[in-house]
């Protein structure tokens, strides 16, 4: 004759259902604190605390969209030396090449020009491209591939939305600078983590009246989860860091703040 199971207690079977519902939700508390440190991204940090203390994290976003404007008309040669100086700090810190996608409108930098920012040539990939199509085309498949550490693309009219969203989606976990570099006064709404608008500062200058430190008036006018702000910053290339220049404040804006850049137009 076969032995009866023992019978049951009553509590056994809340038990066993709370003994289950904790391990799952220990589970679940387990797989969060996993996702977090997964998608947890390093920052680019400035170097100046007045900046980056109003930035997420202490510093740029790293696969993060960040938009790049001018000021006013005239600025684009300041914003595109501040946009390549993000770029050049960028480089300093880890090994690997940046790419650079130019649409039509744009100057191509050359060599002695980025040599005087700090940045390498021969780690800046440079791809022309015939309308802003091309770049966004250009841009997301460089995200896709990684393995670069800054990407960087001058479009010639306003950041769209549909492609921000696009770039915010291509980027998958990459720690690589995101940088789009747009005209003046081509706004549009998009999903960029910041929003900097670039304007020449009053440079110094040696004995011979050639730029010692690029300088530029730098206003963070969008910054998700941080504080905008307004600074007036000079470039050091020979240490690739930011400085303050408050000490330049009070004078007036200097066409040419970002150097010699721009080649053939």
């Amino acid at each position: 004759m076969t032995p009866s199971p023992p019978a049951r207690r009553p509590d056994a079977a809340p038990r066993e259902c709370g003994d289950a519902s904790s391990r799952l939700a220990a589970l679940r508390t387990r797989i969060a604190i996993h996702d977090s440190q997964t998608t947890s991204r390093k920052t680019l940090s400035f170097g100046v605390h007045a900046v980056d203390g109003g930035l997420p994290g202490g510093g740029l976003g790293l696969g993060h969209l960040h938009e790049v404007a001018p000021e006013a008309e005239g600025d684009e040669p300041a914003a595109l030396g501040f946009a390549l100086a993000l770029v050049a700090r960028r480089l300093a810190e880890v090994a690997g090449d940046a790419l650079l996608v130019i649409a039509r409108g744009h100057p191509m930098p050359y060599g002695h020009g980025l040599a005087g920012l700090g940045l390498d040539p021969g780690r800046l990939l440079l791809f022309e491209a015939g309308s802003d199509s091309d770049a966004y085309r250009a841009l997301e498949e460089a995200l896709r591939t990684g393995g670069l550490a800054a990407v960087a693309g001058l479009v010639d009219a306003g950041l769209p939305l549909t492609q921000s969203r696009r770039l915010h989606l291509a980027r998958g976990r990459t720690d690589g600078l995101l940088l789009v570099l747009r005209p003046a006064g081509a706004e549009s709404p998009n999903v960029a983590a910041t929003r900097w608008r670039i304007a020449a500062g009053k440079a110094l200058r040696d004995r011979f009246g050639c730029i010692e430190r690029p300088c530029w008036r730098v206003r963070l006018d969008r910054c998700r989860n941080g504080r905008t702000g307004d600074w007036l910053l000079e470039w050091d290339h020979a240490a690739h860091r930011f400085g303050l220049a408050g000490a330049l404040a009070g004078h007036p804006p200097q066409a040419g703040g970002a150097g010699s850049l721009g080649g053939r137009p």
